[in-house]
């Protein structure tokens, strides 16, 4: 059994701060909803109960878990609620003790409906059990996992979100970054190429191109949301955001009126070799400040990691070629995709079972191999640029201080980003057949690298700076 897995699973528009903690739990709610609906049992429930396992329960409440869940049994929509409607869903829920489930009906709901258990389910670290009840018995109980990237699973059947590969389906079965880095060479294209043939099984051209234009606009918005917006992000913490002062730094205090005039600005601009780097370590910073506050942004794999592709990808726009239009932004999401894909299929995205190196590392690798391609690398250099990116990641855990995804969380995005453009520039210069270490290997070393991991040290704010930064007056 083989997976195949879209570019449009791996690039997902939600809310933030985390994939695994926010947007899967909303997912999982709005199945929960729909299996209710199937069985018929929907409108018989008058009561719900809630349980988070494992990292769910540990770090949920930085992760706004618990928004999320009432988010998504309300009917919300993660890709379209207006931002500014979730403090107002989540208030009226608090004030009223009443849900609007699916926007249907109201039923009791008390910060008591959800139970934060510090246990861990067996398949996975983010475990999720809705439980529904008619008169006080128990009509409904099924168990969701949040495997990372905003990916559910449900249990006892986790098998099913595989879809089995086959040459007649998909003209390019890839499990493995050897097969694709093979059909590559066969039919001399390019990965993105590769992967758009395979997209042409399962969407028409005008979805494909649709979709990406709307991807690249989320991500170009939330960079010049983050860019104009000041202040301290909420939690707790009272972290302040920096993409606003490095980028009035940068523009000189010029105002501009939209994302669009925004970038156009930015690309008739020289910049020196110091300001390049500010300028990647600014858009990274700003995408996930706007995570953190539970802004709009999109998976990358993950939205802890969300920064590090738009980052690096506007680079190219601003830095590399001014020029660029839709078909350079079409190759580099589709081959940053791929990337991630084989990732998923071969290890995971998901930081509570594989630490940071799942997230930031993967999505450094995936910005990598995109650039790689657009600065007119071959194939093989593309996976050797995601192989450097990784290799330079492993190890890294994931310890966010109080469970919030902002520190060391957004800080993580500008290093990934850098790390990305610098794996590209060394892989360009590089014979891949020289090259001692396959993407393939270094994704197996990342896989026991994470099974080795102490728990302590994938999201569970257990381990790391998570307990050794002492939190005062918070």
């Amino acid at each position: 059994m083989s997976q195949f897995i879209s570019v449009f699973d791996m690039l997902k528009i939600g809310v933030g701060p985390s994939s695994s903690h926010t947007l899967g739990p909303w997912r999982a709610a709005e199945q929960w909803i729909h299996q209710l609906k199937k069985n018929q049992k929907f409108y018989l429930v008058d009561t719900i109960k809630v349980d988070l396992y494992g990292s769910l329960s540990l770090t949920g409440k930085g992760h706004a878990t618990d928004l999320a869940i009432q988010l998504g049994l309300s009917g919300a929509d993660p890709e379209y609620i207006p931002i500014g409607d979730i403090a107002e869903i989540i208030d009226a829920i608090d004030n009223n003790e009443l849900l609007f489930l699916n926007n249907e009906k109201n039923i009791p709901f008390y910060k008591s409906s959800i139970t934060f258990n510090r246990e861990f389910l067996p398949f996975h670290a983010n475990g999720i059990k809705f439980s529904g009840f008619f008169n006080g018995e128990e009509i409904s109980n099924e168990t969701y996992y949040s495997i990372g990237g905003g990916f559910i699973v449900q249990e006892n059947d986790h098998l099913k979100e595989e879809i089995e590969i086959n040459n007649k389906n998909f003209p390019f079965p890839i499990s493995k970054a050897i097969e694709l880095e093979e059909f590559c060479e066969k039919e001399n294209l390019g990965i993105s190429e590769i992967v758009y043939l395979n997209e042409l099984e399962l969407h028409s051209s005008e979805f494909i191109n649709n979709e990406i234009y709307r991807i690249w606009d989320t991500m170009l918005e939330c960079m010049y949301i983050g860019c104009h917006t000041k202040g301290k992000l909420p939690g707790g913490l009272n972290v302040k955001r920096r993409a606003f002062d490095t980028h009035q730094k940068l523009i000189k205090g010029t105002c501009y009126d939209n994302p669009k005039e925004w970038i156009t600005a930015i690309r008739s601009t020289e910049v020196k070799f110091r300001e390049i780097l500010k300028w990647v370590s600014c858009f990274a910073l700003s995408v996930n400040e706007v995570n953190a506050a539970l802004g709009r942004v999109v998976t990358a794999p993950t939205n802890g990691s969300a920064g590090v592709i738009p980052a690096v990808l506007m680079y190219y726009m601003v830095i590399e070629n001014h020029e660029a239009d839709f078909n350079q932004i079409k190759k580099f999401l589709l081959t940053a995709g791929e990337i991630g894909s084989i990732f998923k299929k071969n290890a995971t995205i998901s930081a509570a079972m594989g630490g940071c190196q799942a997230e930031i590392g993967v999505s450094s690798a995936m910005a990598a191999a995109a650039l790689t391609e657009l600065l007119g690398g071959t194939a093989a250099q593309c996976l050797s640029a995601a192989e450097i990116a990784m290799e330079h990641h492993l190890g890294l855990t994931c310890d966010p201080i109080r469970g919030l995804v902002q520190v060391p969380c957004i800080e993580r995005n500008s290093m990934g980003a850098i790390k990305a453009i610098h794996a590209a520039e060394i892989a360009l210069e590089t014979d891949p057949k020289e090259s001692l270490v396959h993407l393939d290997e270094v994704i197996d070393t990342m896989w026991e690298t994470a099974k080795d991991m102490n728990k302590n040290y994938k999201e569970t704010s257990k381990g790391g700076l998570a307990v050794a930064v002492r939190i005062v007056n918070c």
